[in-house]
């Protein structure tokens, strides 16, 4: 059921500790790209009814390829392969006052050409009735890119951002719940990908994020309905809308999840399409020469497909299955469809090959 007033804000009353395991893959017509196996751990600890301290491990390997130029029938480099594996870990201190909670959290990542580090601060106040709480913070992440790789050099780059967010949570009824969050973002540095030959793209992105969700119970049901809008805008061009809604439907112990996702996304500006044939077929040889002279003439362009024209859907089920009301496990899987002609409002970018990807997560938790 939907609250109809948040907590007094004090520590949790129990630690929790959890663990999680994930793979991810993605592939495009006979193309296996990505692979990822990720464990997660993570870790809350109440100390007394002032303070907590929580913290997250992460370790993915990775392994496979990144997208080729446009179609499949592309060529691929050297560097098109990879195979790496990322150290995460981050840590958050939070004080707890009467009606408001202020945190303080710091996170580091670390793979075989990228470092980053990130510093955050956040903060909570609910109103007298506990009905409405603001948030705000900020963060700030530097990261260095050093690799070689066949085609060239990226040594000792680097990026910095800065982040802050501002929202608000309101109860409007005994069964309803919505949320308002807007964030502003700022990097300057180093923002080419080194493993894409035809990529040079500017040194700075600033970008802002308008998120809505609204959470309902269906008493009758015993059921939830949370659905989710985000529109993304950036100073690269891009700008996407997300909508999302998801069931919880509860049954005794268990829990069952299933959710669906669209995606919709207009292309980076310097985005460069693909050339056709006299036939309307994509001409690879074409592209690589346009693609060429921009690279040689020093132009901000890129031709990796993250930044094209699309649409994508997401279809996801979760089951979860409690033990006691301490503890429980769960199996999530998500299945992800982008295809050009999926984009809202009309066709996207033209001879990209259709994009899938998959991902697993099975996990345990408990409070003790």
């Amino acid at each position: 059921m939907v609250s109809t007033s948040a907590a007094a804000e004090e520590a949790p009353e129990y630690a929790k500790l959890a663990v999680k395991y994930s793979t991810y893959k993605d592939y495009q017509a006979d193309w296996d790209r990505i692979k990822v196996r990720a464990p997660h751990l993570y870790a809350l600890v109440p100390l007394g009814k002032e303070w907590s301290v929580e913290a997250g491990l992460v370790v993915d390997s990775l392994s496979g390829a990144t997208p080729r130029m446009h179609s499949s029938n592309s060529p691929v480099t050297g560097a098109s392969y990879m195979s790496d594996e990322r150290k995460a870990g981050d840590v958050k201190v939070t004080r707890y006052f009467q009606r408001s909670a202020v945190s303080v959290g710091s996170a580091y990542s670390k793979e075989n050409d990228y470092v980053s580090k990130g510093l955050s601060v956040d903060a909570r106040f609910s109103s007298d009735d506990n009905n409405r709480t603001w948030s705000v913070g900020a963060a700030v992440a530097n990261d260095v890119i050093d690799t070689t790789y066949s085609g060239g050099n990226v040594v000792n780059r680097s990026k910095r951002t800065v982040e802050l967010l501002a929202g608000v949570t309101q109860v409007l009824t005994p069964k309803d719940i919505m949320q308002l969050n807007l964030t502003y973002s700022s990097g300057k540095g180093y923002f080419t990908d080194p493993y894409k030959f035809y990529d040079k793209r500017p040194d700075y992105r600033r970008s802002g994020v308008i998120l809505l969700r609204w959470n309902h119970y269906v008493e009758s049901m015993d059921a939830s309905v949370r659905s989710s809008y985000r529109y993304y805008a950036d100073t690269f061009g891009v700008a996407s809308h997300t909508t999302g809604l998801d069931w919880v439907q509860t049954a005794g112990k268990w829990t069952l999840t299933p959710g669906v996702r669209y995606y919709t996304q207009r292309a980076a500006k310097f985005y460069f399409d693909g050339v056709g044939n006299a036939a309307g077929q994509y001409d690879p040889a074409a592209s690589k020469s346009v693609a060429q002279g921009y690279l040689n003439g020093g132009q901000i362009f890129s031709a990796d497909q993250r930044l094209s024209a699309f649409g994508a859907i997401t279809a996801s089920i979760k089951v979860e299955y409690a033990f006691t009301d301490k503890t429980s496990v769960d199996l999530k899987f998500e299945r992800y469809r982008q295809r050009s002609n999926l984009r809202l409002g009309g066709n996207g970018s033209p001879y990209i090959e259709p994009f899938n990807a998959e991902f697993v997560q099975a996990g345990f938790s408990t409070k003790f």
